[in-house]
């Protein structure tokens, strides 16, 4: 079977025309949809190069499924579907968890699954051609819960805080009605266990509560995640229960018999006591869970979810694989991490096809021109996505991709959207190639291109694009932290004639801005406190909040630790930059020229007439380190989501304790602190074997 270019260009039409539409007329269109749909088999199966993502594909499939149902009479013997194929809160006091909750190691693909099968057999004492068996289970996406039940009753709920300790919960996980108030453990001999579960709520339960928050005015919930974990922890419990949660039952965590005594070995596999719940009336959903003889089988398990997971009730991220004896989950044993007789299989990143409408051409703080796509608006994790970064030229260029083309789109890590490729057989002739600008979309200057750098700049640093990308840097967290001076207000200011360049910031009319729509007298005043509390910071803010090219945060420390009077630096000779550990030439030229400028010169001296300080204070000066420090002569670097910090607040507490921050593995890092969703950082440092891998809770023990 072969397919002309006009064909294929019909037959994309007739694609977008079902997706659309979604509903059949006649039994024309019926065999048109399956013609339809043979053509994408024939692209995936066949030709090896899907047009459509594999969600889009199962949308026409439905669709053809539903129209055969209603006219049975329609059905054809060749029609497609006759084919055999931590953060812990004050409003809840914290318990400790009977056993800690620990994370998963993480796979994204069937080598790493066969690796932890390898290194499963070898714990043990295995050979390579014996068969191990497997539980395998979806990977429902929500929040973690323990709970506790007592001579049959449930006496505590928690969730998972920091994997030791959680939030009690035990009132709101009451009103859960797939949560069983009483269970007949002792039947079993059970006098006392600890369940683990997740706590989820399905898409279309989610899709209610979003009409009816719109409804009544709220903010919609990002997410069917978020609307169950927050949710778990509010304080009326009747609002838990007016969210329909399900809570899903994963794991026997701890087990004592009537007497008291360790009774987790009662049972001889994970399965037999996913059974006993099932009986006792646990929600456990047995009939999508399957223990397989083999590695092999759970990769077909796992197959077939990545086919079904668009349209299952709820939100499933992965599949989560375990050793099914008991016994030898025992001989594996556990990292501080987690244990090393399961493993979470992770879905990889959801795609759907768009076209192209434009390209933006954006301009930077520092010049940079960045190319954005404008496509026709596609939903990907739950998230609309309209515009994605093209990058540089470079990406284009390399991609072909061109205004209209059909593209297709991800977003890696369900985080940030990103173009992975175009479909040059499905153009039609209207398409058109992105020419880069060789001018400044804004000020018309000569783009340049530095010959070691990818992005295009645009080189008049007195470019208004530049001007209000260089302020809304000026006045941000990592810089000045001006709180309340956003975007928005920046850009109102700089329409108002207000702001001209960053001394400006400084003397800004709080009378005037008072008397602006949606001000008043109480924001103005505030606006006021932030700004003057910000002329008190420390040099090292206000030398990262100049916008010097390649000047960052970490560098701005370094050199302020060496800096008595910021003005001094228009004295500094490149030597004096370059003696500097860390400060390379490149940097130092970029601040010299910053300073042979005399209108930079002239703002500082405005800035520091209106009262922004020049001098270095406390918090430039380099931290005395002591010897026996925790961290003394460590460096370190964070990776994954963690619980009790943000990464920022974590950096800070590694450079007290001793240790250097670095922003990537190497042979250099001496210490990787893992939070949860860890990736190839954490598979990197493994390998090298030389590092040390910590988590979050065990860095906090440490430098305490």
């Amino acid at each position: 079977m072969k397919y002309s270019k006009e064909e294929t260009s019909r037959l994309n039409i007739q694609t977008k025309k079902f997706l659309k539409e979604n509903s059949i007329s006649d039994k024309k269109e019926l065999e048109e949809l399956r013609a339809t749909i043979r053509f994408h088999e024939w692209q995936y199966y066949v030709h090896d190069n899907p047009l459509i993502s594999d969600y889009e594909f199962d949308q026409l499939f439905k669709l053809l499924e539903r129209a055969e149902h209603l006219h049975p009479e329609w059905i054809t013997p060749d029609s497609p579907t006759q084919r055999v194929s931590s953060d812990l809160v004050d409003v809840f006091k914290s318990v400790e968890h009977l056993s800690p909750m620990l994370s998963l190691e993480n796979s994204y693909n069937a080598d790493d699954l066969n690796d932890f099968d390898a290194r499963v057999k070898k714990l043990c004492a295995l050979s390579e051609g014996d068969e191990l068996s497997y539980f395998a289970e979806p990977k429902f996406d929500g929040g973690s819960i323990a709970l506790i039940y007592e001579n049959d009753f449930l006496v505590r709920a928690a969730t998972r805080g920091d994997g030791a300790k959680g939030e009690e919960i035990t009132s709101n996980a009451r009103t859960i009605r797939s949560v069983p108030l009483k269970a007949a453990f002792s039947d079993y001999g059970i006098g006392k266990v600890e369940l683990r579960g997740e706590a989820v709520i399905s898409k279309a339960m989610f899709q209610k509560i979003n009409e009816n928050r719109e409804t009544d005015g709220l903010a919609l919930l990002a997410n069917p995640r978020n609307a169950a974990t927050g949710v778990l922890r509010v304080k009326d419990a009747s609002e838990t229960s007016s969210r329909g949660l399900d809570v899903f039952i994963f794991q026997v965590s701890y087990v004592e018999d009537l007497k008291g005594e360790n009774a987790m070995f009662k049972q001889k596999s994970h399965a037999d006591w996913m059974k006993i719940l099932d009986i006792l009336g646990f929600k456990v959903a047995l009939h999508e869970r399957k223990v397989c003889k083999n590695i092999d089988q759970v990769i077909q398990y796992i197959n077939q979810w990545v086919e079904k997971r668009d349209h299952y009730k709820y939100e499933i991220d992965g599949v989560v694989v375990k050793v099914n004896e008991l016994a030898l989950q025992e001989k594996c044993g556990y990292t501080s991490h987690h244990p090393r007789w399961a493993v979470a299989h992770k879905f990889q990143a959801k795609q759907a096809t768009s076209v192209l409408l434009n390209v933006e051409f954006q301009v930077g703080k520092i010049g940079s021109i960045t190319p954005v796509a404008k496509i026709e608006p596609v939903q990907l994790a739950g998230v609309t996505v309209s515009s994605i970064s093209l990058h540089n030229e470079d990406f284009i260029t390399s991609r072909d991709i061109r205004y209209g083309d059909q593209v297709l789109v991800e977003r890696a890590g369900d985080v940030i959207p990103y173009i992975v490729k175009a479909f040059p057989e499905l153009r039609t002739g209207k398409e058109k190639p992105i020419h880069f600008p060789k001018h400044c979309p804004v000020c018309k200057t000569t783009l340049i291109r530095e010959e070691d750098e990818a992005a295009w700049r645009c080189p008049n640093f007195m470019c208004e694009a530049q001007i209000i990308q260089r302020l809304i840097h000026h006045v941000s967290k990592d810089a000045m932290d001006i709180d309340g001076l956003g975007k928005s207000l920046i850009e109102r200011f700089f329409e108002l004639g207000w702001l001209k360049n960053m001394a400006d910031i400084y003397r800004l009319d709080y009378k005037a801005i008072s008397n602006l729509e949606g001000m008043g007298e109480k924001s103005a005043e505030k606006l006021r406190l932030s700004v003057e509390k910000a002329k008190k910071n420390p040099i090292h803010r206000l030398l990262h909040g100049l916008c010097i090219h390649h000047l960052g945060k970490k560098v701005s420390k370094l050199i302020a630790e060496h800096l008595r009077y910021l003005p001094d630096l228009k004295d500094w000779p490149l030597e004096r930059y370059t003696s500097i550990k860390d400060v390379g030439p490149v940097v130092g030229k970029n601040i010299i020229a910053f300073f042979e400028d005399k209108k930079n010169v002239k703002m500082l001296e405005e800035m520091e007439e209106l009262g922004v300080n020049m001098k270095q204070t406390s918090e430039d000066k380099p931290k005395e380190i002591a010897a026996d420090a925790p961290l003394a002569g460590k460096t370190i670097l964070f990776t994954g989501t963690l619980k009790e910090l943000d990464r920022k607040e974590a950096q800070e507490l590694a450079e007290r304790a001793g240790a250097k921050n670095l922003s990537s593995v190497s042979s250099n890092l001496n210490i990787l602190v893992v939070g949860e969703d860890a990736g190839s950082k954490l598979a990197k440092a493994r390998a090298l074997g030389s590092v040390e891998i910590w988590t979050e809770q065990e860095f906090l023990q440490k430098i305490r």
